[in-house]
């Protein structure tokens, strides 16, 4: 059976052949828009000035652009030209006023030829990973009104999910873009933290040491040309199977994956050693105190952005801006020192491997409704020690849950041509349980 094609490449054809236009794309797209329970995948949406948008590029004509005509939705912790960025709080929404200008990511966006769809809704101030917000709602999976997106980049999950845009803008400070495109059945690009630096202009940080922005999508084939559209990497061809080292962590780390995810790990490094690569488990008995010197660092960054206002957020998201406010410069200092240590271990661990590969979130679903106090913790330790070290790191979608593959830093195009490959031959196979689940190509 042939395998279709990804949903960017199936657009630019059909806009080549004119089966298709901008203005017709983006309006399939809107009609798909907040589909979820909630109404709320987008917090600010102009149908008529994203089809002005699109109409803009079809009588410019340059179909060189890499994104032309692709609908693309933006989180609402970047600027974007006569929208207020609410950052996921109501109060930042009204005092921040409209947005006079672009951020950089916008101008990016609009350069490549996209077509922005809206600000996508977000756990408050990117400051968690559920995606439930006191001042939106919750933003609940479009495809089961049961099942929280997971976030904070969780409008971008969503409006990826209910298919109202092609890929969406995220960021990932401790494991933002990598858990909701795990729990939503997408797939999720985290890059290397420096190649973020330029691009912070017009967008909020929540904690700078480990904040990186990526791309939600739907198709992992479509990976190498959303990171050339944003980050201007060369497309290059996928690294040779044969002689790649892929190292796991040992049982112990992972005691507490749900079996399916384990599962899919298991699965996905046999196939991995099938097609000719290393695959080696190591200890990752120094993963575990990340989150002992992650947290505080970041609540710290976040207190110094929000200082002044945390009696206008939500209980959890004030509670952890108060305590990094009390801690003091000796102790970051101290947790500064740590965190140096802690990344010459990842570096020597990346020198013995060319890629490691282990769940995005040990869990598959987060339960609307549930206590999710405790699942904070659980999760991040899988995400943290690679936002610790800034790593480029993506995830790769499975029939339930997903995996993350890491790579070194700086080597973000060899990692999405992978992952892009790797994802043509479990279609090409029909490898069920690595095919996506809940997301858009299922």
């Amino acid at each position: 059976m042939p395998v279709k094609p990804s949903p960017i490449t199936a657009l630019r054809s059909a806009f080549g052949t004119q089966e298709s236009s901008p203005e017709e794309a983006l309006q399939e797209c809107l009609s798909h828009a907040n589909s979820n329970a909630g109404k709320n995948v987008y917090l600010a949406q102009d149908a008529a000035w994203s089809q002005g948008e699109a109409a803009k590029l079809t009588a410019a004509g340059d179909d060189s652009q890499p994104l032309f005509g692709i609908p693309v939705s933006l989180k609402d912790c970047f600027d974007l030209e006569g929208f207020a960025t609410s950052c996921g709080s109501k109060f930042y929404e009204q005092s921040h006023g409209i947005a006079v200008k672009d951020s950089v990511v916008a101008k990016r966006l609009k350069a490549a030829g996209a077509v922005i769809t809206g600000k996508t809704h977000l756990h408050m101030l990117a400051y968690g990973i559920t995606g439930e917000n006191r001042d939106y709602g919750h933003c609940l999976q479009p495809r089961d009104a049961s099942l929280l997106t997971g976030g904070s980049s969780s409008g971008a999950a969503a409006s990826v999910q209910e298919g109202s845009a092609i890929a969406a803008i995220g960021t990932d400070t401790g494991g933002s873009i990598r858990v909701p495109a795990a729990l939503c059945g997408i797939a999720g690009y985290r890059s290397s933290v420096k190649f973020c630096e330029s691009l912070w202009d017009g967008g909020a940080h929540l904690a700078e040491t480990f904040d990186s922005i990526g791309w939600l999508y739907g198709d992992l084939r479509d990976g190498p040309v959303l990171g050339k559209a944003l980050f201007g990497f060369d497309i290059v061809e996928a690294p040779k199977m044969s002689g790649l080292r892929i190292g796991y962590p040992h049982a112990h780390f992972l005691r507490d994956t749900e079996p399916l995810i384990f599962r899919l790990q298991r699965i996905w490094l046999g196939k991995l050693n099938q097609l000719g690569a290393t695959v080696e488990e190591f200890d990752a008995t120094f993963w575990e105190p990340a989150m002992e010197i992650f947290a505080p660092i970041q609540a710290h960054e976040a207190a110094g952005y929000h200082r002044g206002n945390f009696d206008k957020f939500e209980q959890p998201v004030a509670e952890r801006l108060k305590w990094g406010e009390s801690i003091t410069d000796d102790e970051i200092a101290s947790l500064g020192v740590r965190l140096n240590v802690f990344r010459q271990e990842m570096r020597e661990l990346m020198e013995r491997f060319d890629y490691l590969l282990l769940p995005a979130s040990p869990v598959s679903a987060l339960k609307e409704g549930e206590d999710l106090s405790d699942v904070r913790a659980q999760i991040l330790r899988y995400t943290v020690p690679m936002s610790m070290t800034g790593t480029p790191a993506l995830t790769m979608p499975g029939s339930i849950g997903g995996v993350q593959l890491v790579g070194r830093i700086g080597e973000d195009a060899a990692l999405l041509a992978l992952t892009a490959k790797l994802n043509e031959i479990v279609r090409s196979e029909g490898l069920e349980m690595l095919q996506p689940g809940a997301g858009p190509q299922a």
